[in-house]
Parts: C-alpha cells; sequence; structure tokens
C-alpha cells in the first residue's frame, strides 16, 4: 500500500515527485499486465500469474490430452468393428442364398441339371465369400481369417493405467465360448469338413455336385446340408452380434468421452481464460490513474519552484 511522505520543505530529495513517479510506474505495470491478457486471450501466462492456478490447468491440459487420444482411439475400434460387420452381412446374405439354393434343391420336381446349375451358383457365392475374407483388412492385418484379435485404449484411471477393450475374433477355445465360432472364418476352411464352426460343413463340397453324384444336394443328405448351413449362417449372426454389443459400448464411450472432454476445457477456460469485460473495464480505470499520475508528476515537479520565493 502506498505511503504519502511529503518530505516538508525539503528540496533536495523531491518527495511528491516520487511519490507521483512511484504511481506511474504501478499503473503502467497494471496497463501493460491488462493489455497482454487481452491480447493473448489468457489470464494465467506465466506461473507468476497464479500459481495454483497454473498446476491445475496444466495438470488439466495433460489429461485432456490423453482424452483426446482415447478418443481417437475408439475411432478406430469402430472402424474395425464397423468394417468386419459390413463383411458378415455380406457373408450372411451370400449364405442365406446359398441356404435358399439349397432348399430349392430339396423339391423333388426339380431335375438333376437343375440341382447341379443351384451347386455351381452356389459354389460361385463360396468363392465371393473367400474373396470378402481375402479383402476385409484394416491396419495391415485379416479381420476374419480367424486370426484377429486387438485391443484399444478408451480412458485412463487416477492413476494413469489404461483401460481398455478387447475385440477378439481368434479361433480359440475361448473365443467359441463368446460368439461360438470354433475356427472362426478361415475359409480355406472350405477344403476342410469345418466351416462358421460346423464339423462336417465343407463348401468346396458344392463344386463337386454333378449330374452322376448329386453329393450335398443329394436326397440323402440335402437334410444335412440345410442343418448344416443354417448352424453356419448362425454363428455368424453370433459373431456380428458380439460386434455389435462391443460397437454399443464404443459408443457409450465415445460420448463420454467427448463429454468429459468438453467439461475439462470448461475448467482450463475457467482457470486460464481471460475476461475480456473484467479487464477492459481495468485496463480503463488504470488508463486514467495513468493520465492523473502524469499530472500529479509534472504538479510535483514544479513544487521546488514555491521556495525560492524564500530568497527573494
Amino acid at each position: 500500500m502506498p505511503t504519502v511522505f511529503s518530505g516538508d520543505s525539503r528540496i533536495r530529495t523531491n518527495i511528491p515527485s516520487l511519490n507521483a513517479y512511484n504511481a506511474l510506474i504501478n499503473t503502467n505495470n497494471n496497463i501493460a499486465l491488462r493489455q497482454l491478457r487481452l491480447s493473448t486471450g489468457k489470464r494465467i501466462n506465466s506461473a507468476a500469474d497464479d500459481v495454483a492456478g497454473y498446476i491445475t490447468s496444466r495438470s488439466l491440459q495433460a489429461r485432456n490430452e490423453s482424452l483426446t487420444s482415447a478418443l481417437n482411439s475408439v475411432g478406430e475400434a469402430k472402424n474395425v468393428t464397423g468394417q468386419t460387420q459390413d463383411a458378415l452381412d455380406n457373408i450372411n446374405g451370400l449364405l442365406t442364398k446359398i441356404k435358399e439354393n439349397a432348399s430349392t434343391a430339396s423339391n423333388g420336381a426339380l431335375g438333376t441339371d437343375e440341382k447341379v446349375a443351384l451347386s455351381r451358383a452356389s459354389y460361385r457365392m463360396t468363392e465371393q465369400i473367400q474373396f470378402i475374407v481375402n479383402s476385409t483388412v484394416f491396419g495391415g492385418r485379416q479381420l476374419i481369417d480367424g486370426d484377429f484379435s486387438g485391443e484399444w485404449t478408451i480412458g485412463y484411471n487416477a492413476a494413469n493405467a489404461l483401460l481398455t477393450i478387447e475385440v477378439d475374433l481368434k479361433n480359440s477355445a475361448a473365443a467359441a465360448t463368446k460368439f461360438n465360432l470354433e475356427r472362426g472364418f478361415d475359409l480355406n476352411s472350405m477344403t476342410q469338413s469345418n466351416f462358421g464352426g460346423v464339423t462336417g460343413l465343407n463348401l468346396a463340397s458344392l463344386n463337386a455336385v454333378s449330374n452322376t453324384d448329386l453329393g450335398v444336394f443329394s436326397y440323402t443328405q440335402i437334410s444335412t446340408t440345410l442343418t448344416s448351413l443354417a448352424s453356419a449362417l448362425n454363428n455368424v449372426n453370433k459373431v456380428a452380434s458380439y460386434l455389435g454389443g462391443v460397437e454399443n459400448r464404443l459408443q457409450s464411450q465415445e460420448d463420454l468421452l467427448r463429454s468429459q472432454i468438453t467439461n475439462y476445457k470448461a475448467a482450463i477456460s475457467r482457470i486460464e481464460d481471460t475476461d475480456v469485460a473484467t479487464e477492459q473495464l481495468e485496463l480503463v480505470k488504470s488508463q486514467f490513474l495513468q493520465q492523473a499520475s502524469l499530472i500529479s508528476l509534472a504538479q510535483a515537479n514544479q513544487n521546488p519552484q514555491s521556495f525560492l520565493q524564500l530568497f527573494q
């Protein structure tokens, strides 16, 4: 708090002038501070402005950057689940058509040629299923070849430990327990006796149907073929359902992260940003005091002149 010293009649040191000068310096510093805050938009431009607020705002900013990274990670996980579900939807449609052809082939009114044509058409669809499996790729990795699993960081706890979510599409017992798909979609299994988790189902057999041997489309085998295709189709749907549940969770986490990021930004703004209206009012007041200090300084510099009259 400034203290007034008049100096009485001592003129060697002009105390009133020093008082006015000190007040002018303080006012100029205050004007510089207000102009800095208005030009940067920040109330805290260095740790000296608010020691505690500086620590808190920097901590919140670091946390917010981590949450932004987690939000990007959630988006990538959604890309994986979305792309995989699209592929499974295509496989579902193709399997449905194959099953429909098998059902049509079970009609006793159809001749051998018609049944062979249906089996050949069905085999073309299995080739497309293989193509879908081969071309469903993300980040350089096959998604539905029965070998894919991945974890994504979707958040952090108070101790900065990672909170993750897993997408597991491996050909493992654990995976089979989750979505009942023992061998995933390694459709090289079309040359094996297993497809879509159904033992004994060999889609390559569709290409072996001929006029002399109807094979899986024969009267004795068609019921087993239909049952196996229905089971494979059901397993495909279970995988898609599993991924749908994961995607619902990812969507919820994405909404949560967006809300948290917004709240952190609001907290940082409340601590660190400039209240423009208040700073402008303080600037106007300081500018007025600056003018008054200059006038007072000029007047104080004239005070010693009054003592010269004592020598007249």
